[in-house]
């Protein structure tokens, strides 16, 4: 696997790779049409980051952003790994390579919203340091109608 940085070259496969994920789960709610249409504008531009992992074919194959919301809080947003990859555990090590970044990045609070459906994604982020968070769910959770978990980065794996 390699990890890259955001470049524009890699907007398609960012929209892509959360289409896929969000379309398969959920209905796309207008912030994400945003945000996957341009992250550019709506990560980038804002202050935040953008990851993606390459297979060994160099494929593209899964992708997470740190999105700013205040100097030092970040939320972990879009994060997703291709149907014809999951079950490689593509996704853990794309999450362990954000979390060595985002120290040092949201140095007050990292968080990230979710769905109780997405089990698979909420036993992950357990299991790498995010706990579940009522002041999170009342201060961000509104920013997604399917949004009913929140969690925040804790540091302790």
């Amino acid at each position: 696997m390699q990890f890259l940085d955001f470049s524009p070259s890699l907007a398609a496969d960012f929209e892509r790779i959360n289409r896929e994920w969000i379309e398969a789960m959920f209905v796309l709610e207008p912030i994400d049409e945003q945000v996957i249409g341009d992250p550019q504008t709506f990560i980038i531009d804002r202050g935040g980051y953008i990851w993606f992992v390459a297979n060994d074919a160099k494929e593209i194959v899964g992708t997470c952003a740190l999105m700013k919301k205040a100097n030092g809080v970040f939320e972990l947003t879009k994060m997703g790994v291709c149907a014809t990859a999951r079950g490689n555990k593509v996704g853990e090590a794309l999450l362990r390579y954000v979390l060595t970044k985002a120290p040092v990045i949201a140095f007050d609070t990292l968080f990230l919203l979710t769905n109780t459906r997405c089990e698979a994604a909420i036993h992950l982020y357990e299991k790498l340091g995010f706990r579940h968070d009522n002041a999170i769910m009342e201060t961000y959770g509104g920013a997604y109608s399917r949004c009913d978990v929140a969690m925040r980065y804790s540091g302790n794996v």
